[in-house]
């Protein structure tokens, strides 16, 4: 699973990447600094489980910090999209086929208005943030309208010659998309098109269809970027006028300095917190402890930077993601080689016990017997939905 950061040039789609995953992807206050998609990993916060149990953990894939896992997520930053991508503006074309894969997209804004549509500072107000949004939906619609449409009336006509179904033709033209047919299912339900007849769908039609299969198979949360320099009520209002997506406030900046200053020692920050602690001030130059009273600022006025919560809005609200802790001992929460709670997945919600045992190792889920719940002890059917946080050994036959 990958998310998608994306938004027009110099926004600081590549300064919040940077501070959720620690790269150095190059920054720079002019349009088109990012010219090729950078991937990296970031994480997302949860409770670990051995807290209850009062034993110390042995983290595997998710490091565990203070009783606080961090669970690994892909990243890929998009170089910035402008107006007409779908038709190619920018490279657009390019840049849009590098979101494929994506699972949904963390959509960074400048929330202060101070950027034009090429990605050009201006001052603060002079474009409309939400107005942004908008349009970003519509060249995502238009994309994959787009890819929808090629050959379509050949190829939909000789879907009902043959008696084949809609989902099959929405399935072959839509291969790379990362659209699964329970999205096409959901996608189907929502637009009023002629099931029977898709030769007979018009432009119109296949857009709307393209906007359904767009909020089902790739959900969007804001990040109202830059937020030191506009005001909670601003963005409280930002905030209404693109509901129902999801958003919230960001300083991309703000926490890219102290996710560095932890780095180097400077600092005592935990990312996503609202405060740090100066380690050593004679360390620190003149220019650096400005800045980071400056931060300090900001963390009174907002909070957080927000951009901990704006991935994990992302993958826990938007993705609807959850995080399963799989043991071979249920008794003592361990792994074959003894380790306690060594590993952490992330898993749609709703995901039943014999799907988590797929993703674990297709031969678990081939020969899979039960789960249990290792804090109940409870046997688990195969259709079995597991929860939030669940600690689940899975048996097999054999």
């Amino acid at each position: 699973m990958e998310v998608g950061v994306v938004g027009k040039p110099n926004v600081g789609k590549s300064t919040l990447f940077n501070a959720l995953t620690l790269m150095d992807v190059p920054v720079a206050p002019y349009p088109f600094t990012t010219l090729k998609p950078n991937r990296g990993v970031g994480a997302v916060r949860v409770p670990c489980p051995h807290t209850e149990r009062g034993i110390a953990c042995t983290p595997g894939n998710a490091k565990c910090v203070d009783g606080t896992r961090w669970v690994p997520i892909g990243l890929i930053d998009v170089p910035g999209l402008v107006p007409g991508a779908h038709e190619g503006k920018g490279l657009g074309h390019e840049f849009l086929d590098e979101l494929r894969t994506a699972s949904g997209f963390l959509q960074v804004v400048d929330g202060a208005g101070a950027t034009t549509a090429e990605g050009v500072p201006a001052p603060v107000g002079t474009t409309d943030p939400a107005e942004e949004v908008e349009w970003l939906e519509a060249e995502l619609i238009s994309w994959i309208a787009g890819i929808l449409s090629r050959d379509f009336s050949k190829h939909s006509k000789s879907i009902e010659l043959t008696g084949g179904s809609v989902e099959e033709l929405l399935q072959s033209r839509l291969t790379g998309l990362a659209i699964t047919p329970g999205n096409i299912a959901s996608a189907l339900r929502e637009t009023p098109v002629d099931r029977a007849h898709p030769a007979r769908w018009n432009d119109s039609e296949r857009r709307a269809l393209a906007a359904a299969l767009l909020r089902a198979s790739k959900p969007r949360c804001v990040a109202w970027n830059k937020c030191d320099r506009t005001t909670p009520a601003q963005v409280a209002e930002l905030t209404e006028r693109v509901r129902p997506l999801p958003s919230l406030p960001t300083s991309a900046e703000a926490e890219l300095t102290l996710r560095r200053a932890q780095r180097a020692n400077l600092v005592r920050y935990s990312p996503g917190a609202s405060n740090f602690d100066i380690v050593d001030a004679d360390r620190l130059s003149i220019g650096q402890r400005r800045a980071l009273e400056e931060i300090r600022a900001i963390l009174k006025a907002w909070g957080t930077t927000g951009v901990q919560a704006a991935l994990e809005q992302m993958v826990f609200e938007g993705l609807r993601e959850v995080v399963v802790f799989p043991v071979e001992d249920e008794q003592k929460w361990t792994d074959s080689r003894g380790r306690v709670l060594p590993d952490a997945f992330l898993v749609p919600a709703g995901t039943h016990a014999r799907d988590f045992a797929y993703r674990i190792h297709s031969d678990l889920g081939e020969n899979f017997l039960k789960a249990i719940d290792a804090r109940t002890h409870r046997a688990l059917a195969a259709d079995s939905p597991l929860e939030a946080g669940a600690v689940v050994r899975v048996v097999t036959r054999r």
